[in-house]
This record gives C-alpha cells, structure tokens and sequence, in this order.
C-alpha cells in the first residue's frame, strides 16, 4: 500500500475538530510512508491536509477538474496537480491511482465519492480499502442508517461490512494496513474470468 485517496469537505465546518482531525491524518500517513491522493483544493479540510502532508514532507497528488480550478481554488503547491477535463475523470483518476479510501467529514461530494467507491468494491471492480473517519460523531446518522439498510433486508451485511469505521486516523491505517480488503465472491468470481 503506497497510496491512500481521503475524501474530505472543500468547507472546514464549525469548530476545530474536523482540521485537527486532518492535522492528525497527515501526521499518520507521513509517518507511514503513504502518499495523499485528493481532490485538489486548497480550502477547507481538503487543503488543511494537503498542507499538512506537504510541511512534514510527504507526498501529495490532487485531481481537479478544469472546470472547479477556480471555484475550489487548486492548489498549486503540491507535489502534482493533475488537471482533468470531468468529475467524471477526477474520480476515476483518483481511484486508479490510490490503494486505499478515507472519508472525513465532508458535504455532498464526499457522500457522493465515498458511496461510489464502496458501490464499486460491492460489484467487485476493486479489491482496496475503505474507510470512514467519524470525527466527533459527524457520521453516526449515515452509520446507524447503513445498519437499518441491512436489518430491512436492502444491504447484505457483508456489503456493510466493507466500509470500516474508526475515530482515530492511525488505528484506521494500521487497520488498512494489517487486514487486506475482503474478497466478496463477486471479486474472485470476476478475477478467475480473467
């Protein structure tokens, strides 16, 4: 694992607790060695943590596309801006290139990123990591409602199973790190058409 892709809000929210908590998820992959793939902004928990990953001298790729350069403000400083012609592509781009996900507290556009990965695990198009930062307990609603998706029958809890849930960036990437992503049937049927 070289490469985590983390999800994250281009607004910093009320309140410390959401920077700090990319303060402290920069320090995690830094000291692991992982680089930070995102999504290419300079405000918000999105540029809080590029920043934070770039001054203790990791590595950073953000994905933007042309056309939220200027409303996200790109960042500029970073290790690489790749410039993409689509969300579309941003996201592709994101997922190719990185070995593992992280969403911490963000809006719209994280809940659209983070459902999408882990729809893709769930069809089998990918056998990485996912995660959910819940700093603060911003995500116990949307947890409490994947659990009430599996007791009314509409998600199977092995599917539910695949997004891992911690409040602590370290134990989560300790946790990527030590336990590989499961194989769902799905996966190693797909694998052995090959």
């Amino acid at each position: 694992m070289k490469k985590i892709c983390v999800y994250c809000g281009s607004s910093s929210g009320k309140g410390d607790a959401y920077l700090a908590a990319a303060d402290k998820l920069a320090d995690a992959l830094v000291s692991r060695g992982l680089e930070l793939v995102y999504g290419g902004a300079s405000i918000g928990i999105m540029g809080a943590l590029a920043s934070a990953v770039m001054e203790r001298g990791g590595s950073v790729i953000g994905i933007m596309p042309q056309a939220l350069m200027r409303r996200e403000i790109g960042n500029d400083h970073l290790t690489e801006l790749q410039v993409v012609d689509s969300m579309h592509e941003r996201k592709a781009a994101m997922a190719d290139q990185s070995d593992g996900f992280i969403a911490l507290p963000g809006g719209m556009g994280t809940f659209e990123e983070l459902f999408e990965i882990l729809t893709w695990a769930q069809l089998g198009f990918h056998n990485k990591p996912v995660g959910l930062l819940n700093i603060d307990g911003y995500y116990d609603h949307l947890i409490q409602f994947l659990d009430h998706t599996v007791e009314q029958g509409l998600l199977r809890q092995q599917h539910r199973d695949l997004l891992r849930v911690q409040q602590d960036p370290e134990t989560l990437l300790d946790n990527f790190l030590s336990e590989p992503a499961p194989l769902l049937d799905i996966w190693i049927e797909r694998t052995s058409q090959l």
